[in-house]
């Protein structure tokens, strides 16, 4: 239970000290205790997402099963209603469920209900902003290189998202990429790993990390300790990326005279024979264009990254476009993959579900790579749509702690940035109070989205399991614009409308909490805030003691994690 009475001290009388280092102390909590704690407040449902009618989800829950028997775990209950629909929105879209859509769902009956959702969200314009998010940040981070398009990325994969397009045509189509940043948003991938002279070194590092879910770099220097990557085959790797080169034209602005950026381009430029590379003990050797034994022409005429595309999403190569897709899809909706990290696959770190591992590529690359299909069945799945919460007999499964996960509860993970602005907004209509538009809202998010960038955002903008719980993410949680305004009761405001409703207090803290942390107060939580209330006097105190309420739950561990 959130200890209401507590927090409220800490916004109502500013950040003293001792309140301070209390709110810093409710935010750090442990969040697997906390929610260990919970008690199912809704009835469960079945152990699968009833309505979905595809076999292979049975095949996976079999598989998963399998596990936990090996590892004498039981599974944790399956998660309320409420519990799921805050996951499944946060995973698909990007934010929270909007106040009314968990009020409908919770009220409903229909036991094919989360299945129904899966698909509602699946075919939401907002899925496909959610996939664009994730994969541009993953592309080029969150903080835009110079001379680099985020727009032009961005335009890129909501194209390929929102026809869903096979995710081996999008790899390829990224990897073929040549043209200007905006008209042909792909390029900005290639120019983002450009930003210093290095012979193509970072573009060879990020495409194998990030496609084919391998890391290499350290092959560059030497053989690599732990897999059978060989210092020869990084080169080999990078020597299909030698014909990159950036092109960037500057313009006269007309205002001040001035020469000033106006777009960069990525072409193609004069590169054939072999490259040379310098071994520990001095030596020079020669590398050419080799993939899986594969050899390419060496030649002028050959457009290598062509070649290379082709390799990687051909039928006949090893299939790692799909198995590091697989991956790291399974890690975005678990919050750990089948290895840790989800871009590091290779003999030297196993797959912890091997067998599971190899059916959902061998699924996905017989769908055609069909990206809406693998998110069925991850999100239809058993697995997914068990509790956070966890016992005596699989407390053990604690991958946060080292262990090899079995899936056997959900994982809490922190939200991204994007996620805790959105989820602030969509929870509070923060950005109706004082506005008169969505549009002069929307002016607003760039502003409002820095400091939560700077607060929030991991080092490598991808996506992170474990809040970190510093000074300023809580500075800014507690007393930052969006959250002021979130707590506002000016027009338009939810706690405004709230407020205006003729209806008892404990209509009003169910709509708050529903619309802050996607469940009811508990019966102890709504006696606690009634006495309360009993002590408000005047309208004007009624009104703080609301604010208190929706703060102390914005500022919540049920509030910031995803579980």
């Amino acid at each position: 239970m959130i200890n209401l009475l507590r927090l409220r001290s800490t916004r109502s009388k500013g950040l003293s000290p001792s309140g301070w280092t209390l709110t810093l102390a409710i935010l750090s909590t442990t969040a697997g205790s906390l929610f260990a704690q919970e008690k199912p407040t809704t009835p469960e449902q079945p152990a699968f997402t009833t309505g979905s009618s595809d076999v292979l989800i049975e095949k996976i829950n079999k598989l998963v099963r399998q596990s936990w028997q090996d590892n004498l775990v039981e599974p944790s209950p399956v998660a309320t209603d409420g519990e799921w629909l805050r996951r499944i929105y946060l995973d698909l879209v990007g934010h929270v469920p909007p106040h009314d859509v968990a009020e409908k769902f919770l009220a409903d009956n229909d036991p094919a209900k989360r299945a129904k959702i899966i698909e509602q969200l699946l075919d939401d314009t907002a899925y496909v902003r959610n996939m664009t998010r994730i994969w541009t940040n993953l592309s080029v981070g969150r903080q835009t290189p110079a001379r680099v398009s985020r727009a032009g990325m961005q335009q890129f994969y909501r194209r390929a998202f929102g026809l869903n397009k096979p995710w081996n045509q999008t790899v390829f189509d990224l990897l073929t990429a040549e043209g200007h940043f905006e008209q042909n948003g792909a390029v900005n991938f290639w120019l983002a790993q450009m930003q210093m002279n290095d012979d193509g070194v970072q573009a060879t590092a990020a495409t194998a990390r990030l496609f084919l879910g391998i890391q290499v770099q350290c092959t560059q220097c030497h053989n690599h300790p732990f897999n059978d990557w060989q210092q020869d085959q990084f080169w080999q790797f990078n020597s299909f990326f030698r014909q990159l080169a950036r092109r960037d034209v500057r313009k006269r602005d007309e205002n001040t005279g001035r020469v000033v950026d106006d777009y960069s381009e990525l072409v193609k430029r004069d590169f054939e024979g072999p490259i040379y590379f310098e071994k520990r003990s001095g030596l020079m050797q020669v590398a050419l264009p080799e993939y899986e034994g594969k050899e390419v022409d060496p030649g002028y005429d050959t457009d290598r990254r062509l070649e290379f595309a082709k390799l990687v999403t051909s039928p006949e190569s090893e299939p790692l476009v799909a198995r590091a897709f697989v991956n790291r899809m399974w890690g975005h909706f678990f919050g750990y993959g089948f290895t840790k990290p989800v871009d590091d696959m290779g003999p030297h770190n196993p797959a912890s579900h091997p067998e599971l591992f190899n059916l959902l590529v061998d699924e996905f690359t017989k769908s055609r790579y069909d990206v809406k299909r693998l998110i069925r069945w991850i999100a239809n799945s058993e697995a997914y749509n068990l509790t956070s919460r966890f016992g005596k007999n699989n407390e053990m499964d604690n991958p946060a702690a080292g262990e090899t996960p079995l899936f056997s509860h959900m994982y809490v993970k922190s939200m991204e940035p994007e996620q805790l602005f959105d989820s602030l907004i969509i929870a509070t209509n923060a950005h109706k109070s004082g506005r008169t538009s969505w549009e002069e809202a929307e002016r607003q998010r760039n502003q409002w989205m820095r400091p939560f960038i700077m607060a929030f955002d991991t080092d490598e903008g991808g996506e992170a399991t474990s809040f970190n719980g510093t000074i300023p993410q809580a500075l800014m949680m507690m007393n930052g614009n969006v959250v002021k305004d979130a707590i506002s009761v000016k027009p338009g405001s939810f706690l405004r409308e709230t407020l205006e409703q003729r209806a008892p207090d404990n209509v009003k803290f169910r709509k708050l909490f529903l619309a802050a942390v996607c469940r009811y107060p508990t019966s102890d939580e709504s006696a606690r805030l009634s006495k309360l209330m009993q002590f408000k006097r005047t309208p004007d105190e009624k009104v703080e003691a609301y604010q208190d309420l929706f703060w102390a739950l914005l500022n919540s561990n049920e509030f910031v994690f995803v579980r």
